[in-house]
């Protein structure tokens, strides 16, 4: 994800978010995602302080990129 396109730092994905990208059959989902949402969902997740609210996150986003035409709660879709 290049730095210079994105107007926040950014994001490491921690592996915990990678391995349920992976069980959940949703990595080519969020890879698809423009650099900007995938940078927020990590931004996002990786703030929470408490392991409960990472999960709840993670779970969110797992369900948005599942359904996908959602975005942190907002209807989207990809520019085609």
């Amino acid at each position: 994800m290049p730095a210079s396109r994105l107007s926040r730092p950014a994001q490491p994905m921690p592996e915990f978010v990678r391995a349920a990208l992976g069980r959940a059959k949703l990595m080519d989902r969020y890879r698809a995602r423009p650099p900007y949402q995938r940078n927020d969902y990590l931004m996002w997740i990786n703030k929470a302080k408490r392991e409960a609210t990472k999960q709840k996150r993670l779970d969110q986003m797992l369900a948005e990129l599942k359904s996908g035409d959602v975005y942190m709660r907002m209807a989207w879709r990809p520019i085609r």
